[in-house]
């Protein structure tokens, strides 16, 4: 694990645990990962980079409220009008604003690595229906964030990729984050799963440097839910823009659109991972592979914690360490 907190001047900790590589495979008759020889062991580091699932979220968000302030789009356009190919969009007349705060109807997830190629795969997205009418009621959904990416992508005319290096990394100087890491990152990179059925989706091994989510990886690592990799202190320097009030990324009224209540993109005052954090406007989230973000600007504080969880095999979630760091943050800054 990597932990990182902080106050907009500076860390206040950054320390790291445990092992970054420590398993060659999941043995499933006797429920225990395989290690790899002792010597092959490799500790998390300051500069160990971790798979960060759905903390890729708040980047892809802070993509989008870049585009409403350059005209490129507004929150409450219709998806359709900005990716005319998402045909279930057009017909119930989802919004930007409704993806971005999970109020779209659509249901949390499709199997688009069951699809034959990457155009099917999109086009059945482009066709999900919603399942209740967009605007009223929230069901977290990844289909929201990669509806996102078409619109992004369509109205900047560049991969999300390139728009996270342009809006998010690059500004920021945040050198150690992006999609899809080249081969000379990996002995820096820690490794995810062994990801087989019957716990996975697919069947791709042992996992190390490539996307742990599936849909992710089915659509070339590059994806508006999941497929960033970072550190702790990279993810640190992103804080400290949104405690400045959006740093060189946003405008302050854009940042304080996203961070308020009920969030665009970011999910707000949840102790169920903030812990005491939670309760004066605390905005953040959370990966699947054991990663979270918390920004707290009523006490000032930031906190970053990076783990994998999901090492060798993913297993049934438990936030309480999640909530217990940002309880022990909390009381120390009072």
């Amino acid at each position: 694990m990597a932990l990182a907190a902080g106050t907009t001047s500076g860390p206040l900790a950054e320390e790291s645990f445990g092992w970054a590589v420590r398993y060659t495979a999941y043995d499933e008759r006797a429920d225990r990962g395989v290690e790899l020889p002792r010597e092959r062991w490799a500790p998390v580091r300051r500069d160990t980079l971790f798979d960060l699932a759905s903390l890729t979220k708040l980047c892809t968000t802070i993509v989008a409220l870049r585009a409403v302030e350059r005209g490129l789009i507004t929150l409450d356009g219709r998806v359709a009008a900005y990716a005319p190919e998402c045909t279930a969009a057009a017909e119930h007349g989802i919004t930007v604003r409704h993806l971005l705060t999970h109020t779209s109807g659509l249901i949390p997830e499709l199997p688009l690595y069951e699809e034959d190629g990457v155009e099917r795969r999109l086009a059945r997205l482009a066709a999900e229906p919603p399942v209740t009418p967009p605007g009223t009621a929230r069901r977290y959904s990844d289909l929201n964030f990669l509806l996102l990416q078409r619109v992004l992508e369509r109205t900047a005319g560049r991969g999300l990729d390139r728009l996270v290096q342009e809006t998010v990394t690059g500004p920021l100087g945040m050198a150690d984050t992006r999609f899809n890491p080249p081969a000379s990152w990996l002995p820096r990179i820690a490794a995810t799963e062994d990801q087989r059925r019957p716990w996975g989706k697919v069947d791709r091994g042992m996992l190390r440097g490539v996307v742990h989510d599936e849909n992710a990886w089915a659509l070339g690592g590059v994806a508006g839910h999941a497929g960033i990799f970072s550190t702790a202190g990279d993810l640190a320097v992103l804080c400290r823009a949104l405690l400045a009030g959006g740093g060189r990324m946003l405008s302050p009224e854009s940042t304080e659109l996203m961070l308020t209540a009920p969030g665009l993109g970011f999910e707000v005052d949840q102790p169920w991972f903030m812990g005491e954090l939670a309760g004066g406007g605390a905005a953040g989230h959370t990966g699947f592979t054991g990663t979270s973000l918390v920004v707290d600007r009523a006490r000032g504080v930031y906190l970053v914690l990076l783990a994998t969880t999901v090492h060798p095999r993913r297993r049934s979630g438990d936030s309480g360490p999640r909530a217990a760091a940002g309880t022990a943050l909390a009381r120390a800054v009072g």
